[in-house]
């Protein structure tokens, strides 16, 4: 058995961080992109989709390139995906025209979805049992200091020029000499579960996946345009904000392993999300700015808890011969949710304006969760009665 060396668990720790937190480095300079490209049409719609249109990429491709992964290797995939990761994302540095940059964020997207297939698939490769859950913990307590990262450093830098943020991306050159020393792929041939189980407990997984990420990529999407368009906080402020909301991301993530240890699987989605809708509800009740730093974090909470929980869950059931391709339907529903999530909210949007939009999103999730509880507590009854 090989000895997973602190470096390459530093590596995989770093990619989870890039991975999942990279697009929210502009989020704050969303609101900006309006105003300097005023003249363009529908721009509050093509301002909003900088940081879906990575997703839509991810969504679209991920399937393909979880091949591509398995046929070249996951270390070679990581260096190529790296460079790429780098380049692509500190174009916005020179491009001028909105659609160039909309295509950037696109070639960005393909990027991100080699790492997050890479990275999810060795850690189902190097970790097994209580062992994996606990440094999925780890590795998504990371991710929320990715978040702080890119969106305090984005929200400083977009203060002092529009371009600016998009120069965080040069991290992955740094992230790429760890890759191309510490990256060693692995078989641990452990866990394995009938084939026939796999098929049928994946696909509800996936949807859930996806209906998690529209969710909550409410808070990178629709929160800015709250708090600076309405409030009239500054870059700095939102990106302070959004970043105290991945601080309780970090503890979401870390307390999945004391969760899992009293909740199934599926009973700790539903307190995560439940904890969103809380959330959602506190937001909208916000009358002064300072608030927000108690509001925003119990999303985060939420969404730490979540995250965890539905990449464990997958890995679960994957098969160990079928851990790439599982880890890429999954990274292509978290992504396709992603991309969603201001298609969907949008309308909601535009008709109840971005006050009451936080009320009637937390209103109607509880709604949701409360008429599951009742399906899933009389369905559980009628079992029992039929004993």
């Amino acid at each position: 058995m090989n000895v997973i060396t602190p470096g390459t668990k530093i590596t995989l720790l770093l990619l989870a961080m890039m991975t999942m937190m990279s697009n929210v480095a502009v989020v704050t300079i969303l609101p900006r992109l309006s105003e300097i490209y005023a003249d363009v049409d529908h721009i509050a719609f093509l301002s909003r989709m900088m940081i879906t249109l990575p997703s839509l990429a991810i969504a679209i491709l991920a399937p393909f390139l979880g091949n591509m992964v398995y046929k070249y290797g996951k270390r070679k995939s990581a260096i190529v995906g790296l460079f790429f990761f780098s380049i692509t994302g500190t174009a916005g540095l020179y491009l001028d025209s909105i659609y160039a940059l909309l295509i950037s964020r696109f070639l960005l997207g393909i990027a991100i979805a080699i790492l997050m297939i890479v990275s999810t698939s060795l850690i189902g490769d190097y970790f097994k049992g209580e062992e994996r859950h606990k440094f999925m913990g780890l590795q998504s307590a990371f991710v929320s200091i990715g978040g702080i990262f890119f969106i305090v450093g984005g929200g400083m830098l977009s203060d002092i020029n529009w371009r600016y943020p998009f120069a965080i991306y040069g991290i992955g050159f740094i992230i790429l000499i760890f890759a191309m020393k510490y990256i060693v792929e692995h078989n641990y041939q452990s866990n394995v579960v009938d084939d026939e189980e796999i098929n049928h407990r994946l696909y509800p997984i996936y949807i859930m996946a996806f209906l998690l990420m529209a969710i909550f990529y409410i808070l990178p999407t629709q929160f800015p345009y709250l708090m600076i368009n309405v409030f009239h906080a500054t870059g700095e402020k939102t990106g302070l904000i959004i970043a105290s909301a991945f601080v309780f991301n970090a503890i979401g993530a870390l307390s999945f392993v004391k969760l899992k240890r009293h909740f199934g699987f599926s009973t700790i989605y539903m307190i995560g999300m439940g904890i969103i809708a809380i959330g959602f509800i506190g937001i909208s009740q916000v009358r002064e700015l300072q608030w927000f730093f108690l509001t925003a974090p119990i999303i985060g909470l939420g969404g730490g808890i979540l995250m965890t929980n539905i990449t464990a869950w997958l890995l679960h059931y994957a098969h160990f011969t079928k851990r790439v391709k599982a880890t890429a339907y999954l990274t292509s529903s978290l992504f396709l949710g992603q991309f969603f999530s201001p298609i969907l909210t949008y309308p909601i949007v535009q008709y109840f304006g971005i006050e009451d939009f936080f009320n009637v999103m937390g209103l109607g999730l509880l709604t949701v969760l409360f008429v599951s509880l009742t399906v899933k507590s009389f369905t559980k009854l009628g079992k029992r009665e039929n004993i």
